[in-house]
């Protein structure tokens, strides 16, 4: 309870840091991240923007996953360094990656290496809006998939693809019922997004862009054809929520565990179209949500 009250209340020890940052003359900053995408809005905005804060003419630069690559040319003013053989999960070295870039430690006043964005930008919640820069030149991305503009689309994206401590996907047998009911009752299509093409859903009126698709072609998509989307908590839903453009979309989000992402952060999304209803299970079980009151949620959110 103590520690919990002094990271709350307490010196931040960010912020300190920050202060010398700024009474030293540093300014070129760089930041290492090779976990999810969804923590680029969630965590590493209020990064940017807090070091700004202190150091308005701070240079900012990220080193990441080349998968990552896209998200962060979402956020204003950074550089982007990948290292094509950093993977999720696994330990990198930093003084390599550099090397192999043509950089040293030394090019840089300020080394993240391992930033706590959940521990040192607790401030943000309920305050800070995330948000992600789009460019127009992207629209015209999702052209290449075909996709009819006089139907109606619902944007899923059936698995988040990573191992949590509590299962945060939906019952396959309830995707299928879903996708099902959707074509069948409201004459909308399903439009998959994802990694892999895993599970295979054999119903009518399925889009499956699993492994298809660029991170802007994604947002693309979503943003130019998608009426609804149905997701749980993902990085997907992340960067369509924060994304900062006008686009109506109404989303239904599936929540075993409420206390985490755009739900933690708890402030409105910046575009003024986007509706969002949270479903949050019982018991952390997402079989409590039922696909009846899941498909009743999604399609009279719009009503």
């Amino acid at each position: 309870m103590l520690k919990k009250l002094w990271r709350k209340y307490g010196i931040n020890p960010f912020d300190a840091s920050l202060k010398r940052a700024h009474k030293n003359g540093c300014h070129r900053f760089l930041i290492c991240w090779n976990r999810g995408l969804g923590d680029i809005p969630l965590g590493l905005y209020a990064l940017t923007y807090r070091i700004r804060q202190y150091i308005p003419h701070a240079q900012i630069t990220f080193i990441t996953r080349a998968d990552l690559c896209d998200g962060f040319k979402l956020l204003k003013n950074v550089d982007i360094i990948v290292d094509p053989e950093w993977k999720r999960g696994v330990a990198f070295d930093l003084d390599k990656t550099l090397f192999n870039t043509g950089l040293c430690r030394r090019d840089f006043d300020f080394i993240l290496e391992n930033p706590d964005p959940t521990r040192t930008l607790m401030w943000q919640l309920g305050k800070l809006i995330p948000k992600l820069e789009w460019n127009p030149e992207w629209d015209s991305l999702c052209n290449r998939f075909g996709l009819d503009s006089e139907k109606k689309y619902v944007g899923v994206h059936s698995q988040t693809e990573t191992i949590y401590a509590y299962e945060k996907n939906w019952p396959f047998d309830y995707w299928k019922e879903f996708f099902e009911n959707a074509y069948l009752e409201q004459g909308v299509e399903v439009i998959l997004f994802g990694f892999e093409q895993k599970p295979i859903f054999n119903c009518a009126g399925i889009n499956d862009l699993r492994g298809k698709t660029t991170l802007f072609e994604m947002l693309s998509t979503i943003k130019n054809h998608c009426r609804y989307m149905l997701v749980p908590d993902s990085g997907v839903l992340s960067m369509t929520y924060y994304l900062d453009t006008p686009f109506a979309i109404d989303i239904v989000s599936l929540w075993a565990d409420p206390r985490q992402g755009v739900l933690k952060q708890n402030v409105a999304s910046p575009n003024p179209l986007l509706r969002h209803r949270p479903m949050i299970a019982e018991n952390k079980d997402l079989k409590t949500l039922s696909v009846e009151r899941v498909f009743q949620s999604l399609f009279e959110v719009g009503r």
